[in-house]
């Protein structure tokens, strides 16, 4: 017994990775309750005289299409934007439109522009973040006015400097969901 050492001392630093694949739990459901999440978060009590608060879980669905692309697929913004529209306050349907014409524009963006960056990410997502907010605007019984439009856009500003912090953290997310690892024998 004493020339023997335990399956752990005998292993190296890389051969306990042998043998090994990701949960499939944490690799399917990650993308999903994070944007779910990030839909739950602008119900937290803020004080503001004007809409401030980035409508996160979109933009975390914009961010999980935009770093991993075919992870999420395009009917996922009907269920996730239904999710929305629950807590939002919007009219129910605002966020299962918005958000499945997203994911059809995004896309049919992709198909026609395979290549890929991150300054072309940032500015299709800051095209696509101000439309939805101007659409959203509409939806919730907002006047088409000059008014509104200036009243949006501090959240608007947020929006977009949020979108590159956002991807960042979506990919962490990602590396999070792939390293967690169950053992197959």
């Amino acid at each position: 017994m004493t020339g023997q050492l335990s399956s752990r001392a005998r292993r190296d630093r890389y051969g306990s990775k042998i043998n090994r694949t990701h949960s499939p739990v944490l690799a399917y459901a990650v993308p999903w309750v994070s944007v779910m999440l990030g839909s739950l978060i602008p119900q937290l009590p803020i004080a503001s005289a004007v809409p401030l608060m980035p409508p996160l879980g979109y933009l975390m669905l914009l961010s999980w299409r935009l770093v991993r692309p075919g992870l999420l697929p395009v009917w996922a913004g009907f269920p996730l934007g239904l999710f929305d529209d629950l807590f939002s306050g919007q009219p129910l349907g605002c966020a299962m439109l918005l958000w499945s014409a997203t994911m059809i524009g995004i896309e049919l963006v992709e198909t026609r522009f395979p290549w890929r960056g991150f300054f072309q990410d940032w500015i299709v997502a800051s095209v696509i973040v101000t439309w939805y907010l101007v659409l959203a605007a509409m939806f919730s019984g907002a006047s088409v006015s000059a008014g509104v439009f200036l009243v949006l856009i501090p959240q608007l500003v947020l929006s977009v400097a949020l979108i590159p912090l956002l991807s960042r953290f979506v990919a962490g997310l990602d590396r999070f969901r792939l390293t967690r690892v169950r053992s197959l024998g």
